[in-house]
C-alpha cells in the first residue's frame, strides 16, 4: 500500500510532537525545556555550546541529524511564544520537502516564523538572539531587574 498525501501526518501535527520530544531531550541534557519563556534562555546557552556560525560543534547535539533537530528546536521555540502570547500554527502541507513553510500567528494578525528564526541563529550566531527575539514578541525571559532607589537621607 503506497502512503498518500491524506495518510501523511500533518506538519502542524508533527510541530507538537517535535516540541515535546526536543524539550525532553534538551531536559536530559541538562538543560531547562518547560515551555516556559525563562527556557529560551536555556535555549540559547544550547545553541551557543552546540553550534557556530552555521557550523554544529563536533560531537555536539547538533553533530548528526541537524535538519530535523533545528526543525523540532524551532517548533520548542514555537510553541513556547503560543503557550506564553497565544496564536495557531498555520501550515502549507503540500510544500516541497526541505521548505516546510511553517508558521505561528499571533493574536494580533501578525505572522512569525520561529523554525527559520532557529535556522538563522544557527547560520549567524548570537546576533540573532532568541532572547532578543522573544523580547519582541513581549515575553520576558528573564526576571525583571528590581529597581533600586536612594532613599534621600532624614537628618
Amino acid at each position: 500500500m503506497t502512503a498518500t498525501t491524506a495518510d501523511a501526518p500533518r506538519l502542524v501535527d508533527e510541530v507538537h510532537t517535535s516540541a515535546v520530544r526536543i524539550a525532553r531531550a534538551l531536559e536530559g541534557a541538562g538543560y531547562r525545556a518547560d515551555f516556559t519563556p525563562m527556557s529560551l534562555r536555556d535555549l540559547e546557552r544550547f545553541m551557543t555550546e552546540h553550534s557556530d556560525h552555521g557550523i554544529a560543534v563536533e560531537g555536539g547535539l547538533l553533530a548528526a541529524g541537524l535538519g530535523p533537530r533545528l526543525f523540532a528546536l524551532g517548533a520548542y521555540l514555537g510553541e513556547t511564544v503560543r503557550r506564553s502570547a497565544g496564536g495557531s500554527w498555520e501550515a502549507d502541507d503540500d510544500a516541497p520537502p526541505g521548505e516546510a513553510d511553517i508558521r505561528l500567528r499571533l493574536p494580533d494578525g501578525s505572522v512569525v516564523w520561529p523554525v527559520q528564526r532557529i535556522r538563522k541563529r544557527f547560520r549567524h550566531g548570537c546576533e540573532d538572539s532568541l532572547v532578543g527575539y522573544a523580547m519582541s514578541l513581549g515575553l520576558q525571559p528573564a526576571r525583571p531587574r528590581p529597581r533600586w532607589r536612594r532613599r534621600a537621607r532624614t537628618r
